[in-house]
């Protein structure tokens, strides 16, 4: 899993000021909203005694948890300690990580690493949302969420995958008389994203789509659809289907919730049939297509995207997929791979957590060994920290 980059982690109109949690990376993120309506994401583990911030509430802007009463403001800073006699002041530890936020095509994005902000990736570019029917422009949009029990980058690459369609979607729009699949070039409009764009062959049409066409021949014989495929990092597709009646635009954030647990949150727009009567048949025809990806991609083995691009076969209509493939191998060398530097171990055997480090602890040096959660790596010696603790109490008044 990839670090050091935007994700898309929830509809922008399910934020409010009432924290919730979400889970990205194996991390968890307590996400609200300001009275002002400025979305925060927290680490969601209250300092103190390890509580869920997101089962607190909201007061004044800050995040109250909800088990001793600890406030936090949106930049992860403890200002009230309710348990506190009055002139104590507050520890320098008591902070949680505050990751960058934006909001952007109706999602919430949250960074997830410590780079400075101007080594970040950008978000990526989604044109159409310039050209939504609700502003007074072509497309009609519908969103929904699909959980899989798979490898978020198993995912990616299936949606990129164009070969797979006349199998796996046969019938829907996969067409298995004319599975052969053209050669292509990759499209690179930049170093995050990649491309294809090849003739597809559809199947026989059904229902609505009949009365529409009328062409009911041989399928082999059925004129072709320009289709677009590809993927954006770290973990989106983008599918652009040019149908004579219009077009048909599918975006797909794979938010991984842990390495075999994806939550995939899409937008799909299209040009024709832009009346709010044929949302629903919009999202079933979506779903359709997820389910029958899921029953494949969720039993693919190994679970894991492999790291030598030797151990599975390629062959040429796989060439967006081992440019995906590539493109992590050199981002992997930069250091930008989750590895168990990122995690912590509890006492259960086998309970382990991310803690991606939030860009305060790099701006801040004199406050990187402030946080009581530290990623493994950091931890000092019991006694380090026995004498770190009597420090820190001294230092605010506290027994510790």
């Amino acid at each position: 899993m990839l670090k050091n980059f935007w994700y898309a982690v929830e509809f922008a109109d399910r934020v409010t000021t009432k924290p919730a949690r979400v889970t990205v990376l194996g991390q968890h993120l307590a996400l609200y909203r300001t009275p002002k309506g400025r979305p925060v994401a927290l680490s969601d583990l209250c300092v103190h005694r390890g509580a869920a911030l997101s089962g607190g509430w909201t007061k004044d802007g800050c995040i109250v948890c909800p088990y001793h009463g600890w406030e936090y403001d949106a930049d992860g800073q403890c200002t009230k300690i309710p348990a506190n006699l009055p002139g104590r002041s507050i520890p320098k530890k008591a902070r949680v990580d505050s990751y960058p936020v934006q909001e952007k095509y109706g999602f919430v994005w949250v960074f997830m690493g410590d780079l400075p902000e101007q080594e970040r990736p950008p978000l990526p570019v989604w044109p159409e949302f310039d050209d939504l029917k609700e502003n007074g422009g072509r497309f009609r949009a519908v969103t929904g969420e699909f959980l899989w029990k798979a490898n978020y980058e198993r995912i990616l690459e299936n949606g990129c995958d164009i070969a797979h369609a006349p199998f796996v979607h046969a019938g829907a729009f996969g067409n298995p008389e004319r599975p052969e699949v053209a050669e292509y070039e990759l499209e690179t409009p930049d170093e995050w994203s990649a491309f294809a764009t090849v003739d597809l062959y559809p199947p026989r049409p059904k229902g609505i789509w009949a009365l529409l066409n009328r062409n009911k021949g041989d399928l082999s014989n059925r004129p072709p659809v320009r289709t677009s495929a590809g993927w954006m990092l770290p973990n989106m597709i983008k599918l652009h289907v040019r149908l004579p009646i219009g077009e048909l635009i599918i975006y797909d954030t794979n938010i991984p919730v842990d390495e075999t647990t994806t939550l995939v949150k899409w937008v799909a727009l299209r040009t024709f049939f832009t009346g709010k009567w044929a949302d629903k048949n919009a999202i079933n025809r979506t779903l359709k297509i997820f389910y029958e990806d899921a029953e494949v991609v969720n039993k693919v083995r190994p679970e894991l995207l492999p790291f030598d691009l030797g151990a599975e076969l390629h062959i040429k209509s796989d060439l967006i997929a081992v440019h995906y493939r590539r493109r992590r191998q050199e981002l992997a060398e930069k250091g930008w791979l989750l590895s168990e530097e990122d995690s912590i171990t509890g006492d259960v055997p086998r309970r382990t957590a991310t803690v991606i480090a939030s860009p305060a602890r790099r701006e801040n040096p004199e406050l990187a060994r402030a946080w009581v959660h530290k990623a493994r790596g950091e931890h000092p010696t019991v006694q380090a920290a026995w004498d770190a603790a009597q420090a820190q109490a001294a230092e605010s008044e506290e027994t510790p």
